[in-house]
């Protein structure tokens, strides 16, 4: 299939207009009613949307759009619109052992799980991350922009409030850990 594809979730009507104009848009359209959407593999796709007219539970890339009439241009617009955003979310996702970081919204997710990030939380666990076995002399200086030999707790509080809150959602003790060298993610 090409780079960008629209799969229209059982809206019949729209997949035939669109389907006779293809030749002039900058996706493809494939069409799916309900059993097709479930046995489609969609890793298979680079870019695509599901556009239907309900909300479908645990898909991701959804555009529903249950007011219709609306205008052609209008909606070629907002499938557009739907694929940048998709796209820009894709390169906002960072894989951080078995999670995903989304930069964007601030959140670490597991499977159907997420928890929302402080931007601090978030910038810690990139940077462990990026250097792994990283001191608290590290984080300071890296992360918090303290001077080498300021004495300071922040970090072990910010690293142990992370860890409880990663303990209590995902039930993951070893998120972040301690080495001889300092922290580093598992």
């Amino acid at each position: 299939m090409g780079s960008k594809t629209l799969i229209i979730h059982e809206y019949q009507i729209l997949s035939e207009i669109l389907t006779e104009i293809d030749e002039y848009l900058n996706f493809k359209i494939l069409n799916v009613d309900k059993n097709g959407l479930k046995n489609l593999d969609l890793n298979k796709f680079g870019d695509y949307i599901i556009l239907s007219s309900k909300d479908i539970p645990n898909i991701k890339n959804c555009l529903t759009l249950p007011d219709l009439p609306i205008k052609f241009d209008k909606l070629i617009q907002i499938i557009n619109i739907t694929f940048l955003k998709s796209n820009f979310s894709k390169q906002s996702e960072v894989t951080v052992g078995k999670y995903k970081l989304d930069l964007n919204s601030r959140k670490i997710i597991f499977k159907n799980e997420d928890l929302n990030l402080t931007e601090k939380e978030t910038d810690l666990i990139i940077y462990i991350k990026s250097n792994n076995n990283v001191t608290i002399k590290d984080l300071q200086n890296n992360v918090w922009g303290y001077s080498a030999n300021l004495e300071t707790h922040t970090v072990e509080t910010h690293i142990y409030r992370l860890r409880k809150k990663i303990k209590e959602k995902f039930n993951d003790d070893n998120f972040i850990v301690n080495t001889e060298k300092g922290y580093k993610i598992i």
